[in-house]
């Protein structure tokens, strides 16, 4: 067998990897709309489900705590905010930009027994949101 035939599964493999992270890279920086106000990316978030309830970690690089905006509805958390553009100086020249910035917005959907916001927390660029079930604070009191 020849190193080229030997080798060329390994860049068929490696060719589909390189796919795969563009692929995760576009779910994460989708254009959602036209205007200058308009959700630019969506943050990614990690969502672990117990008894009680849900906890949604978002990755919020460079984003002030003040300016997030969390609100839950019967079927859905949202969560928008902005994270500026920040230049170094004013004559810098752009390279590369693959840190998202901008608007974002994101949903999430909430399915089954009603959740309530029991608390929040943000810390090194990360919110944690924790969701509790109603049936499951009613139970406590």
């Amino acid at each position: 067998m020849n190193s080229e035939r030997q080798y060329g599964w390994m860049w068929v493999e490696a060719c589909e990897v390189l796919d795969r992270a563009e692929r995760l890279q576009r779910q994460f920086l989708r254009y959602l709309g036209p205007g200058s106000d308009a959700a630019v990316w969506e943050p990614p978030v990690d969502i672990q489900e117990s008894a009680d309830g849900l906890i949604l970690l978002f990755a919020l690089p460079g984003v002030v705590p003040e300016d997030i905006s969390l609100r839950i509805e019967p079927a859905e958390l949202t969560l928008s905010a902005m994270r500026p553009l920040k230049l170094s100086s004013a004559d810098a020249v752009i390279r590369r930009l693959e840190i998202p910035h901008g608007r974002f917005f994101r949903r999430i959907p909430l399915v089954g027994v009603p959740l309530k916001l029991a608390a929040s927390h943000y810390e090194n660029g990360c919110l944690e949101v924790r969701l509790t079930r109603e049936a499951a604070q009613e139970k406590a009191r």
